[in-house]
């Protein structure tokens, strides 16, 4: 019997099932929106890709073929720096909208210039090689915006979906392609990519995430080259996960790279056999990147990796010792999930252990560090295989993945959750007694401490730490020096090309950064705050106009009691 008086269930709304879990990301409008039309264009690619292959095989040789697969990896590799910095100093949205219509206009040229019979081996490889410029592009500005689309806790489950996307799309796609190609023909497929692009687009157009307001000129594309390379170098976080990922695609790929040839020579089936082989790496993909939150719930990012570098090890070398489906089938499948769980865990951790002002450089040499050593693999694994069979390059590789197991025990990978990175937004821009322009410079600043003798060591192993920072975020020219005639007298100094660069440097400091700059303060015993003098260095012998001469250093303010 039922109390009249209870109130009634509140209704469930449609996603509050979503709210937690791996599908916690589908409960975001924006990234379920994007995640949805991005899992249609993944279809499209895969069908588009499919059509150039078969396409090519009846145009040129066994090179040309291959050739179709490089011409559109090939950008990623040249361009993913170039387009970090882009995506990076420049409205990600916009960005990818650029990079999706691109794809659009390229695609429907291809599909045009198939039908009118124009089409000749060397014009698809120059498609093919544009789409992939396209994707270059595209994708350190997707990846980098997922952090806009979900909250920082969402992150590694978002991340995750994205690589569920992209496999599910795999593990049916090519199928898909292969029925319009042998229906329609190859300009069908072609058609059906351009298509598939439309709604991305739309979506992307229709989102309007709020962005900090810009009060400094946009930071130049070289320049933001360099600083995402100069970041990535001094971040043990993010150099760690680089070289993990290049060790680990270079093994890895053998698995992908030689299932053809598993196909027709270890299990003796001909294309029906190896799109199984090809789905069963799929559907393993999928379940694996469903099963990813309960596994990151129980084991580190280190912990996962190791286990699943290990596991893949282990499905490798029963591929290449197998000549049964029924065991070749399970093994790829486990392949397929220590795949997708490996990669997005060195993802993840690239995500949340850099800034967001550097976000999608650091994905760039991610996806560059990983792609590299796919690109390298393949080809090594290739001339084994050529040279003494697909089983004992499938067992070489295996023992990469050892390799990459212990490589860990010497650069584990960060546990970076706890890091707070937003901007610490303590700092303001000094009123300067000298006149100068943005461009002015070279600055240098100086900063005087006093340190009690028992505690320099102390100290220096904090400025150790301090200097790594500086250098990272883009000081230049950093030194330590003590003071002869005042031994407690300490002075750090450091350089920055312009005042706007140091302007910039400054804003580029995290709240995870300034738990050095409190444990200084701590160690520092003078009555007041570290002296800080910002200088300008200027030339003699000749009168200066707007600071712009070099040379002799000149102080832009009184020392101030600011650190």
């Amino acid at each position: 019997m039922t109390d009249a008086s209870a109130p009634e269930p509140t209704p469930t709304p449609p996603v509050e099932w979503l709210r937690s879990g791996s599908l916690a990301p589908l409960a975001h409008p924006v990234f379920r929106a994007v995640w949805i039309t991005s899992l249609a264009s993944n279809f499209g690619g895969l069908i588009q890709s499919v059509g150039a292959s078969w396409m090519m095989t009846s145009m040129g040789s066994a090179q040309m073929v291959a050739l179709v697969q490089a011409s559109t990896t090939l950008p990623i590799m040249l361009l993913s720096l170039l387009a970090g910095a882009m995506a990076d100093t420049s409205d990600r949205r916009i960005v990818m909208l650029w990079a999706q219509g691109f794809m659009l206009v390229v695609s429907v040229a291809l599909a045009a210039a198939t039908w009118l019979g124009w089409i000749n081996p060397w014009l698809l490889l120059l498609f093919t090689f544009l789409i992939g410029v396209g994707t270059a592009f595209n994708g350190p500005a997707w990846q980098a915006s997922v952090g806009e689309m979900v909250p920082r806790s969402d992150l590694p489950a978002a991340v995750t979906l994205n690589s569920v996307g992209f496999n599910i799309a795999r593990s049916v796609g090519p199928a898909i392609g292969g029925i319009i190609v042998a229906a329609a023909g190859a300009a069908t497929a072609f058609a059906v990519n351009a298509v598939s692009y439309v709604g991305l687009i739309i979506v992307i157009a229709r989102w309007r995430p709020e962005r900090p307001p810009q009060t400094l000129a946009r930071e130049g594309l070289w320049h933001a080259m360099g600083a995402g390379v100069r970041y990535a170098a001094m971040s043990p976080r993010v150099y760690a996960v680089l070289i993990r990922a290049a060790v680990f695609g270079f093994g890895a790929i053998s698995v992908q790279a030689l299932l053809p040839l598993v196909a027709r020579h270890l299990v003796g089936g001909g294309p029906l056999t190896y799109g199984l082989l090809l789905g069963a790496f799929g559907i393993g993909a999928v379940v694996g990147a469903f099963g990813a939150g309960r596994l990151r719930a129980r084991f580190s990012n280190e912990v996962l990796s190791r286990i699943t570098c290990a596991a893949f090890g282990v499905s490798a070398v029963i591929v290449g010792l197998s000549s049964s489906m029924v065991v070749t089938l399970p093994a790829l499948a486990l392949s397929g999930a220590a795949w997708v769980l490996t990669l997005s865990a060195f993802n993840v951790t690239v995500q949340m252990s850099v800034p967001r002002w550097v976000v999608a450089r650091a994905l760039a040499l991610y996806q560059m560090a990983a792609f590299g050593g796919m690109a390298l693999g393949a080809w090594v694994w290739g001339v084994v295989a050529d040279g003494h069979g697909v089983g004992v390059a499938l067992i070489a590789s295996a023992v990469v993945q050892v390799i990459c197991v212990f490589i860990g025990l010497r650069l584990p990978l960060p546990t970076a959750g706890d890091l707070n990175l937003d901007p610490l937004s303590r700092w303001t821009e000094p009123r300067i007694a000298v006149e100068i322009e943005p461009r002015s410079g070279p600055v240098v600043i100086s900063i005087e401490y006093r340190i009690d003798e028992d505690r320099i060591p102390e100290f220096l192993d904090v400025m150790n730490e301090r200097r790594r920072i500086r250098r990272r975020d883009g000081a230049r020219h950093w030194t330590l020096l003590r003071d002869l005639a005042d031994p407690a007298v300490w002075v750090e100094r450091y350089h920055t090309p312009t005042w706007v660069d140091y302007v910039r440097y400054n804003q580029r400091l995290t709240q995870a950064d300034a738990v050095i700059s409190e444990r200084i303060a701590e160690l520092h015993t003078g009555s007041e705050r570290p002296v800080v003098h910002r200088l300008i260095e200027r030339s003699t012998g000749h009168s200066v106009e707007h600071g712009d001469a070099p040379s002799m250093t000149e102080a832009l303010t009184d020392a101030t009691r600011s650190a």
